[in-house]
């Protein structure tokens, strides 16, 4: 479920989208144009008042045991389970709530195993969208996931299990800060007509 999404956009134009003064110089080779799990990618967060832009990687640690009968490390990449201990933590917090920047995302579709057809979806009428994400310190530096909820009708037919959580520009304010019941409130389907298939 949306382990592959895209970022077109560098730096500075996140800098300027989010509002955020950044002391550091622009890296505009960062970030790469598409982002995979257990690599680094850029989030927006809240610090003392202030909206902050940091690379973070994609994933939180999750130990399981592989078919050799080892534990090893999985990365929990998407939040489906609101309730869950494992992301209650992190989404009561409104200090470790996230933005994630994204210019598209991609689902693949039905079909056999390793056929199946990559589809990539974005909303055309704004260059860079946010997912609702949340984040927290590890080992190795600080890690984010986002939420997912219900498939729309563009998705649904390609991803019947869910879609990620797209922000408004609006809500994305209320996501870094809100007591968590209205958080969640923002955890629905963003509306199909506002977005593309590509």
């Amino acid at each position: 479920m949306c382990n592959r999404y895209r970022m077109g956009a560098k730096e500075a134009e996140l800098l300027s989208r989010y509002g955020i003064i950044s002391p550091y110089p622009v890296d505009e080779s960062y970030p790469p144009d598409e982002l995979f799990p257990k690599k680094r990618a850029f989030v927006v967060r809240a610090e003392q008042g202030a909206r902050r832009l940091d690379a973070m990687r994609w994933g939180f640690p999750h130990m399981v045991t592989g078919a050799s009968g080892k534990r090893i490390e999985k990365p929990v990449t998407n939040v489906r389970n609101y309730a869950s201990p494992f992301w209650r933590s992190a989404l009561q917090n409104p200090a470790r709530r996230c933005l994630v920047p994204f210019t598209s995302f991609s689902e693949y579709g039905p079909g056999p195993v390793g056929q199946r057809p990559l589809h990539w979806f974005s909303v055309p009428s704004r260059p860079i969208v946010s997912f609702a994400g949340v984040w927290r310190p590890a080992e190795g530096g600080a890690v984010f996931a986002f939420l997912t909820t219900e498939p729309n009708s563009l998705v649904a037919p390609i991803h019947p299990k869910a879609m990620p959580v797209l922000l408004h520009d609006e809500d994305e304010a209320r996501w870094l800060s809100a007591p968590l019941e209205e958080a969640l409130t923002l955890a629905a389907p963003f509306p199909a007509q506002l977005m593309a298939l590509a």
